[in-house]
């Protein structure tokens, strides 16, 4: 009995001298394994791959985790490479800010067409609706007026603006590409394409839920006025309107205006002109900034003194060159892009931030004060359009603000030496490399 207990005894003894060194092995893989995953997730989260869980391609070591075998429509798919294959600092979801003119709906008629971007179909966008419009030789976008004001640039061709302000003084300009015009909420105005090609050009209405086609239009109202009332209110017998278009014009085909100088003179009011100009020639202006990477025109009420709701700027950013990273602290920007090829990333609080590419004809979207910057990925020129619903323009530059606070600071929250700091521009380059 002893024995058996001796043995018993024994038994219980070797298990528990077995039993240790396998807990002291298996807790000793525990610990590799976890400093394998601590140093793989210290990898991860490095710099230029700094999330964990790390985003991007970098980080798929199965290529079945980075393929996409399923159905694909290569022709959409390649104007995104940013959204197929995202860099990995870019982290989390965001709403959409990319948009674009050219799978915008055309509303076609004689006389020119019109596309537009809204906030029907581009929620993001709440300070600002765009419309693109082509008015054919002679083309006419007819006699109205919107709830909203109106800014616009020319991109191609000439076009005779008409407006009235509300004290009863009228203008007429002729503008060709680059020229802007802004008229006022509830003024009265009209386009005509000249020349052999006529007008094409992009409309901001500031409010992102306006639309073109919710325009108040001379034909509706004059069809949807009693005749009575109108020959009352004009003096004429109501037989003179009898043959008034029943159906709004929009756009129409008209004739040949004739001379600028002859329209003028027609419509010279005993109250003179506006006292600020409603049009603007911002593609013969001087750089406001410019580097040997390109220059940023800009024009708002400080210079183009009637457009007091709507601040924009004109980007050109030369092969090579990148709008610096920065951000807007008074408004939204909404984007134009009018030549190039661009790359933007947008930082949000989260962290949240995404990157998108834009061509020409295509609409970014920016929210105040969230950074960003826009790089060249072409092998031309980059040019686009910043918009702000704000009488004034202004940014924050990144290199300007770091510096301009004590360099202690800047070293402490960067972990960079005095001589890199030093290379930092001290002056807002707008426009990288200077």
């Amino acid at each position: 009995m002893k024995l058996i207990s001796s043995d018993k005894r024994a038994g219980v003894g070797a298990n528990m001298e077995v039993s240790l060194p396998r807990r002291r092995m298996l807790a000793g893989v525990a610990l590799s394994a976890a400093a394998v995953s601590v140093a793989a997730s210290a990898k991860a989260a490095s710099f230029g791959n700094p999330d964990s869980p790390p985003e991007g391609r970098i980080n798929g070591r199965s290529p079945t985790s980075v393929d996409n075998p399923g159905p694909q429509n290569p022709a959409l798919a390649g104007q995104f490479p940013s959204f197929q294959d995202p860099p990995a600092t870019d982290v989390n979801g965001m709403p959409i800010f990319w948009a674009s003119f050219n799978n915008a709906h055309k509303r076609i008629q004689d006389g020119g067409w019109a596309r537009e971007v809204t906030q029907a179909d581009f929620a993001i966008s709440s300070d600002i609706a765009g419309v693109n419009m082509r008015l054919s030789r002679n083309g006419i976008r007819e006699l109205h007026w919107h709830q909203q004001a109106e800014w616009a640039i020319m991109v191609d061709g000439r076009c005779r603006v008409t407006a009235l302000d509300e004290q009863g003084r009228p203008q007429v300009a002729d503008v060709q590409t680059g020229d802007l015009w802004y008229i006022p909420a509830g003024l009265p105005h009209s386009l005509q394409g000249l020349g052999a090609t006529g007008a094409e050009f992009v409309l901001a209405f500031d409010n992102g839920r306006a639309t073109e086609f919710n325009t108040l239009m001379l034909t509706d109202w004059i069809a949807h006025t009693p005749p009575d009332v109108l020959a009352l209110n004009f003096g004429v017998p109501a037989e003179a309107f009898a043959n008034i278009p029943l159906e709004q014009r929009w756009i129409f085909q008209g004739e040949d205006p004739g001379p600028l100088a002859a329209d003028q003179q027609a419509v010279k009011a005993g109250r003179g002109a506006p006292p600020h100009p409603f049009v603007f020639s911002l593609s013969r202006k001087a750089p406001d900034r410019q580097t040997r990477g390109g220059f940023v025109q800009i024009a708002d009420s400080s210079n183009f003194n009637a457009s007091t709701t709507i601040a924009a700027a004109l980007v050109t950013v030369r092969p090579g060159g990148m709008r610096e990273l920065h951000w807007h602290p008074h408004a939204d920007e909404w984007q134009y892009y009018i030549k190039g090829a661009a790359r933007m990333t947008v930082f949000d609080t989260g962290p949240r931030a995404q990157t998108a590419d834009f061509r020409p004809g295509d609409v970014g979207y920016v929210k105040k004060s969230l950074g960003h910057y826009v790089e060249n990925t072409g092998s031309t020129d980059l040019v686009f359009l910043e918009l702000f619903k704000s009488a004034r323009y202004a940014e924050v530059s990144l290199s300007d603000w770091l510096t301009h606070v004590p360099p202690q600071l800047v070293m402490e929250h960067l972990n960079i030496d005095r001589e890199t700091l030093a290379r930092f521009s001290r002056t807002r380059p707008d426009i990288v490399p200077v």
